[in-house]
């Protein structure tokens, strides 16, 4: 069986050095994906296509087009048959006999390349065939601009052959055609379709994860990375990389004003992933943003956050509704990674700002100390995107504590500005508010005959920490969720 690669329509407009060069790749992709399938496929072609043959015995045709839809830099795929030219009433008996059944009560229109020298052109042999077809089947009529079902023909020196069936590719550059980027990915809707769409663009992109909230996010959004990775970027290895951000987050609690939170988060999130791009070659940073889709979003905050990167910031999504992102997310099945990833809400100011000044997000954010930003990228985990799977661990299944015993202590991990909003009254048992960020250095004064239940309001973060300190080797440790 044997395959014909288009590549996207945008290659024909570039100068033929750079056309020859995309293509080359795009061949050298599409043959390093299928030898993993079956290291037997045959992958060649010329300076405007590819051709794939396969072994009799080997993948089926749907393994094939499947893969090959998740390729980025393919127009389209066409399933094809080859014959030795011969006269045209040669041609039209296999013509026939190939669309006869297809054809039957539709309209249809005869497209024909050709390349090579013959004593005939392509409009010749259109004619030809548009004319046996009409005679010698039960089509209804010729219609050359919406026709039900075209007939395709190419031409190629002393053989041709006939498109059996054309499916859609992915569109965009080939892998490794175009500088490589780095992706801030929490594992949301957003990020893990902005990463999406600059794979598909041709983008090698690495992956940059802030942790910001223990183990099981972690887990969540490295399952992400694999599915978009071996999905549509498995031509080329990139890195996962780790950043432990809790630190950070307590640091930005402690130091800076509680309007400037969410923008102080973002600035030196993007000042880590600056410092961290020059190792992986990464020319742009890379994230979810949708123009004022949260008050981080606005467009002068984004001035602002952007500050304070090196590198360009694109950001795929930006002008589009979150409608769209989710049924983006949708068709590359990132949507069930979304609906169940661990939500982080632990940096949510009362009041955010929506217009921040440049000057004084640089006072807020020098009010840190650049030691703990510092350590946190000294501190990261770089892996390899073939070995992020053995990377994972299960997360510790967490206990939900309905009705604490009287004996159970309660600990809010709440920031304190929101226990003052909404304080947590408990009869009959201890409460300690130590907030999330801070639980780490008070792990040596928990009793260890007790159990201990953390709370905050949404649940999600007291689920993280507790499953956190149990795989640290804390088992008293759950969830206080009334």
């Amino acid at each position: 069986m044997k395959f014909l690669i288009r590549p996207f329509a945008e290659t024909a407009i570039k100068s033929r050095p750079v056309r020859q060069q995309q293509v080359r790749q795009l061949r050298r992709n599409v043959r390093r994906i299928l030898a993993r399938l079956d290291d037997r496929v045959q992958v060649q072609g010329g300076w405007d296509r590819v051709d794939v043959q396969l072994p009799d015995d080997g993948l089926t045709r749907e393994q094939v087009i499947t893969t090959l839809q998740r390729v980025p830099g393919i127009s389209n795929i066409q399933v094809i048959r080859e014959y030795p030219l011969d006269c045209f009433e040669t041609i039209a008996d296999i013509v026939v006999s190939s669309f006869e059944q297809r054809l039957a009560g539709k309209s249809f229109a005869v497209r024909v390349r050709r390349s090579g020298k013959h004593d005939f052109s392509s409009q010749d042999l259109e004619k030809y065939l548009g004319g046996a077809l009409l005679r010698r089947t039960d089509a209804r009529a010729v219609n050359l601009n919406h026709p039900d079902e075209p007939v395709r023909l190419e031409v190629i020196g002393d053989y041709f052959h006939v498109v059996d069936e054309r499916f859609e590719g992915m569109g965009g550059y080939p892998m490794g055609a175009v500088e490589n980027a780095m992706t801030l990915i929490s594992g949301g809707y957003d990020s893990s379709v902005a990463t999406y769409l600059n794979m598909r663009r041709g983008i090698r992109t690495h992956f940059l994860f802030f942790n910001l909230g223990g183990t099981a996010h972690e887990t969540g959004v490295k399952q992400v990375a694999w599915h978009l990775w071996s999905r549509y970027g498995s031509s080329h290895s990139v890195h996962f990389i780790t950043v432990p951000f809790e630190e950070v987050v307590g640091e930005i609690m402690r130091s800076v004003n509680n309007r400037y939170w969410g923008v102080t988060l973002k600035r030196v999130m993007l000042r880590a992933a600056s410092a961290i791009a020059g190792e992986t070659n990464a020319q742009a940073l890379v994230t979810g943003d949708s123009v004022a889709q949260v008050s981080s979003q606005t467009l002068t905050n984004i001035n602002v956050i952007d500050r304070a990167s090196e590198q360009v910031v694109l950001r795929p999504l930006i002008n589009m509704d979150k409608g769209e992102i989710i049924r983006l997310a949708g068709e590359i099945e990132t949507d069930e990674f979304a609906r169940n990833m661990p939500e982080y809400c632990g940096v949510i100011s009362s009041k955010p700002v929506t217009r921040a000044k440049v000057h004084r997000a640089e006072e807020e954010e020098a009010k840190m100390d650049p030691a703990v930003l510092a350590k946190a990228i000294e501190d990261r985990v770089a892996t390899p995107i073939h070995r992020l799977m053995e990377t994972l661990t299960t997360p510790e299944e967490v206990e939900l504590v309905r009705t604490p015993s009287l004996d159970d202590v309660i600990i809010d991990v709440r920031h304190p500005t929101e226990e003052e909003r909404a304080p947590l009254h408990l009869t009959n048992n201890e409460i300690l508010h130590i907030p999330f960020y801070e639980l780490s250095q008070h792990l040596s004064e928990l009793a260890s005959d007790r159990r201990y239940l953390l709370y905050c309001d949404r649940g999600t973060m007291s689920r993280m920490h507790a499953g956190q300190l149990q795989a640290e080797g804390l088992p008293n440790v759950q969830v206080y969720a009334p």
